[in-house]
């Protein structure tokens, strides 16, 4: 299984456009590296591609991955499909811009799928889309050799989501353990973790490799960072990286499985290479990677 980080950051990316914190004002001058809004590619084969999210920079990610570019006809391409963990727009925005591409496969929880009608319904004029139920029983098997199962793990609702619809199912947010067939790599993907449970832990134990929600490093730094209040931020249904019940702490059960943080904030001081707290995630053993990394499993 051939896996690309084609995005890390968080919603807004990193510099965020309408930010001057300390961090975007680093990036914009250079000095930090700059990061697109969290998405992965994956394949078992190496032609059949499937998109972990659909960010709204997939036009750019997709242009900057070689492995991802259209042909051998004028309108062929290897992308086969997106496996959405959420309604969240900087995960599900991008769907526009694979608009017109036929026999695309999405798969996405029902809630997910029930918010997105709409959009489906715009998408599937310019060619027509399979949608996919990714809480399906017994999970589903990808072109190239790929098996998926689905996890819920949050209940956190997307803010445009109306009220009546947001009370009707609790699984918004889940996380997706793919298994490569022929070398038996397993990869758990988690950019969107309101706390930890059983569950996360029952996966990690048998990944060899963890993409994990990385989005705060504190349970307070959007309010020391922009003057953004704490409740906002818990609100946003992230669980921290740092304190004695974050994910961190979770992750240190876990010292045999390659633990990677994404979905990054531009509040974040992991976006730093020099801070304090990518140290405290080294020496624990858990990596920060920048955009267009790839690996292998």
């Amino acid at each position: 299984m051939r896996v690309v980080l084609l995005g890390t950051a968080a919603g807004g990316g990193f510099p965020q456009w309408n930010c001057a914190c300390a961090l975007c004002a680093a990036a914009r001058d250079g000095k930090l590296p700059s990061r697109t809004q969290e998405c992965v590619a994956l394949t078992g084969n190496g032609r059949d591609w499937w998109l972990l999210n659909a960010s709204p920079d997939i036009r750019a990610q997709l242009t900057a991955t070689a492995a991802l570019w259209p042909g051998p006809g004028p309108r062929d391409t290897p992308v086969r499909g997106v496996l959405l963990t959420d309604a969240e727009a900087d995960h599900v925005t991008g769907l526009t811009v694979l608009r017109g591409a036929p026999d695309l496969k999405v798969y996405a929880a029902p809630p997910v799928r029930t918010v997105l009608a709409p959009a489906r319904g715009a998408l599937d004029s310019y060619a027509p889309w399979e949608w996919a139920d990714s809480l399906a029983d017994g999970g589903f098997v990808l072109a190239g050799g790929l098996v998926v199962t689905a996890h819920p793990v949050g209940a956190k609702v997307p803010a445009y989501v109306p009220a009546a619809l947001a009370e009707s199912d609790g699984r918004w947010v889940t996380a997706y353990r793919i298994e490569d067939l022929a070398t038996g790599g397993v990869l758990l993907y988690a950019p969107c973790v309101g706390s930890w449970s059983d569950v996360l832990d029952e996966l990690c134990a048998e990944a060899d490799c963890v993409l994990l929600d990385g989005t705060f490093f504190t349970a307070r730094e959007m309010g020391t960072t922009v003057r953004s209040g704490p409740r906002r931020q818990a609100a946003m249904g992230h669980l921290p990286v740092s304190g004695a019940h974050g994910s961190l702490a979770a992750l240190a059960r876990h010292p045999r499985t390659r633990r990677i943080y994404t979905h990054l904030n531009n509040t974040n001081p992991l976006v730093d290479p020099a801070s304090r707290a990518r140290a405290q995630v080294a020496a624990e053993g858990v990596e920060v990677l920048p955009d267009g990394i790839e690996f292998a499993l």
